[in-house]
């Protein structure tokens, strides 16, 4: 067998003729051709994933073809607005799919007074918990989970707030009207002592209550007592829905395992697994729409409690379960018991049977119901029968997954429906205040609701010029305004305006954000805000560009976009620059497209400018932006490339996959995050494989002490690297290379040096 090394030196050492040799496979070539005649006709998130080849391609390119089936997930990704931190997509951990969503862009400059990205935007704002709850509830239970075993004392626990707030949110409290003292007697509480903290609070909260209502009824005359609406029986009414309504804080203090002084007795941690998995479901479900997480925690009490079910009766008593067959089924939750009951028990091939014979509406339904389900008539079941076999088991709860969210996205559907109805018909600035529903859901997106501005302020803030910070929106302080100006299209005169940019809002939002990262990776906090000053100079500035000749005329500007695809300004005239701008990005010929460095390549189809340095508007409807087309073929090329030395050689897929992806590793938890980029590593520096067992920050430190992560920006020092990991990976695989093999597989100048040879003589001798 050739050596890893041989293999991968022979690809990567000419990367732009490996990856043209990739694309001249036909496969490869038709799915690209196919692509890139057809990705412009599509004008919708719809259209775009409806369409297998299209999609496919994408999400190939992207290395999340794994995902092709979640389309309702990847819609919130490619609907993400990614200047919003809290977005979907943004909030995710994995970078692929902000990725995915900056390759694609369903903005439309065009002169209405809202473009769809913007219209997203506005809407987005509404469901922007709820997109993203189920990642944050996931990211929050990860959190405490881990933190809370290290936690020692009750003071320890109170003084994490992000712990303290997750407790308080399980369990339904509110950290206003729970004092310290309080929280601390409930969690050191035996529940099992009637004389315990806990026990004793509640005692003495509802005897005081019944006590009040007691001297109500004494000093009030009987007339009082008898009238619903004297103030003696309203404060009696008030008493006693208190009495029924305290907090109960019993849950809590199971959920804990402190003892009377707030410590831990010796071996103890604060919560059992039990414990934490009870505290982490109450959590989910206290949210306030159901996520993806209580979904699945539904499915799973269904699955593992409806055999234990013996009748009909015992079934439609449990309401969690009741509620679950009703949704799994798409009935209306008014669906009456008795109709249920009727159903379950009827004979689907019994044609007198009730579901045969019913007159409902949903008939279907009923009858889909009845075969999933193996009562008798008398909603008992036969001897060794269970109310459902594993299949049908299985049908009833992918029905539930399918549908547990049917009912918000009705109501989301038909708001988001009528706010776009509505938008339509606005002619000005004017028109758009006068109408009550359009401004309710506006000002609701931006928090202004309660404001109560007028509709002069308010126009006076849709007419400013942002990019003014004397404007009066910008004069205000207040970013709430801003981002509400920013969501309209306003002329200074109330009319609607049709933006023309040189580069379009997504592009500018990914240079700054790019600039930011190459800037700060591996600086201080200083460095960052300096990268964040500078990116907002650059997001102003650039929306003021009229021309290429605009653009090249600021260094600053020029040195920005450099910076923000990791290219060193001071090696890079401007001339240079020039020359790639004017280049025909649709000849294979032009300067930019035989540059070796595809990143410049990047940066020219991240503009609206055409050859003659003029701004054009791209073509409307266009979902992709070109970097977002030019970025999809190149990681597409690389992924083809990539998985087709994987078949003969799995360790030079993975020396490829790291070449490509190590510019964007900005610290050791990125390389933890990634398990083909964790697997270079760990055989690379002879980290054992049990070690990923350990606790990340442990792995943390281990990896920043073999590895300084700065050294995979250095080319030289990452091909050392590389070098290393492919020879220690044929001695971890049992590949037998000879040296013979390692001089002969050199040939002319772009051979292996006898530095290389030297290390990967003295790597395989154990001389390293």
């Amino acid at each position: 067998m050739v050596s890893t090394f041989i293999d991968y030196n022979l690809i990567a050492r000419d990367m732009k003729l490996s990856l043209q040799r990739t694309s001249e496979q036909v496969l490869v070539k038709r799915e690209a051709d196919y692509y890139k005649a057809n990705i412009g006709k599509v004008t919708t998130v719809d259209a775009f994933m409806d369409d297998y080849r299209l999609f496919n391609y994408a999400m190939k390119a992207h290395g999340l073809e794994d995902m092709a089936y979640a389309k309702a997930f990847m819609r919130k990704v490619l609907e993400s607005d990614l200047s919003d931190e809290a977005s979907y997509a943004n909030m995710l951990t994995d970078e692929r799919y902000r990725k995915f969503a900056e390759a694609f862009n369903f903005s439309k400059s065009t002169s209405v007074v809202q473009s769809d990205a913007q219209e997203d935007a506005v809407i987005g704002l509404y469901n922007q918990s709820i997109v993203n709850q189920d990642a944050a509830v996931k990211t929050d239970s990860a959190y405490f989970n881990a933190a809370i075993d290290r936690v020692t004392t009750v003071d320890e626990l109170w003084q994490n707030d992000r712990l303290k707030t997750y407790v308080f949110q399980a369990f339904g409290l509110d950290s206003k009207y729970t004092s310290y003292e309080q929280f601390k007697g409930v969690v050191t509480s035996d529940v099992n002592d009637p004389n315990s903290f806990v026990n004793a609070q509640a005692t003495a909260y509802e005897q005081g209550l019944e006590d009040r209502i007691a001297n109500v009824q004494a000093t009030a005359t009987p007339a009082d007592l008898a009238n619903p609406n004297s103030t003696a029986s309203k404060l009696i009414a008030s008493y006693q829905a208190m009495i029924n309504n305290a907090p109960d804080y019993t849950p809590l203090a199971g959920a804990f395992n402190f003892q009377a002084d707030g410590t831990l007795a010796s071996g103890d941690l604060p919560m059992t697994d039990a414990q934490k998995a009870l505290t982490n479901e109450a959590y989910v479900f206290q949210q306030p729409r159901l996520s993806t997480s209580a979904a699945l925690l539904d499915k799973l009490y269904y699955e593992s409690t409806v055999n234990n079910m013996t009748t009909v009766d015992n079934l439609l008593a449990n309401s969690r379960i009741l509620n679950y067959i009703v949704v799994a089924y798409g009935l209306p939750s008014t669906t009456l018991l008795a109709t249920l009951e009727n159903v379950l028990t009827s004979d689907p091939d019994d044609p007198a049977s009730y579901v045969n014979t019913s007159t409902d509406a949903n008939k279907e339904i009923f009858k889909e119901m009845a075969r999933a389900f193996n009562f008798q008539s008398d909603g008992t079941l036969a001897s060794g029968d269970t109310p459902q076999t594993t299949e049908q088991m299985k049908l009833t709860s992918g029905g539930y997954i399918d549908r547990y969210n049917d009912s918000y996205e009705a109501a989301d559907e038909s708001l988001i429906a009528s706010y776009k109805t509505l938008m339509g018909l606005v002619v000005d600035v004017d028109d758009m205040l006068a109408d009550k529903k359009i401004m309710s859901l506006a000002l609701k997106a931006f928090g202004l609701e309660n404001e109560g501005d007028t509709s002069r302020k308010l126009k006076k803030v849709l007419t400013s010029d942002l990019n003014d910070p004397k404007s009066y929106a910008n004069s205000l302080k207040d970013s709430r305004y801003v981002e509400f100006a920013k969501a309209f299209n306003f002329n200074a005169d109330g009319t609607l305006g049709t933006p023309l940019l040189a580069q379009s809002e997504s592009e500018i939002l990914n240079t700054a954000s790019a600039y930011v990262v190459q800037k700060s990776r591996f600086g201080t906090e200083e460095d960052k805000k300096a990268a964040t000053t500078e990116s907002k100079y650059y997001s102003t500035e650039v929306e003021k560009l009229t021309s290429m000749g605009d653009l090249l005329g600021n260094r600053r500007l020029v040195d920005f976009i450099l910076v923000a695809a990791g290219i060193d300004p001071e090696e890079v005239t401007t001339d240079y620059v020039r020359q790639m701008f004017e280049s025909d990005l649709e000849d294979p010929e032009s300067f930019v497209n035989t540059e070796p460095d595809t990143r410049y390549r990047e940066i020219v189809a991240s503009f609206n400018f055409n050859v003659k340095g003029e701004i054009q508007k791209p073509a409307s409807g266009q979902i992709q932006t070109r970097r977002g087309l030019i970025d999809t073929a190149d990681l597409y090329l690389n992924q083809t490339l990539e998985e087709t030395q994987g078949e003969d050689n799995a360790g030079v897929r993975l020396a490829l996959y790291f070449k490509r992806m190590a510019s964007g590793v900005g610290s050791a938890y990125d390389l933890l995050a990634d398990s083909a980029l964790l697997q270079v590593i760990q055989t690379t520096f002879n980290i054992p494989k049990e070690m990923s067992s350990a606790d990340v920050d442990i792995q943390y430190d281990y990896i920043n002490r073999v590895l300084d992560i700065e050294d995979l920006q250095d080319p030289e020092k990452l091909q050392k690297l590389l070098v290393r990991f492919t020879s220690l990976y044929d001695i971890e695989n049992n590949v037998d290379v000879s040296a013979g093999e390692l001089i002969l597989s050199g040939s002319g100048g772009t051979g292996i040096s006898a530095d290389t040879l030297l290390s990967l003589t003295q790597l395989r001798s154990g001389g390293f």
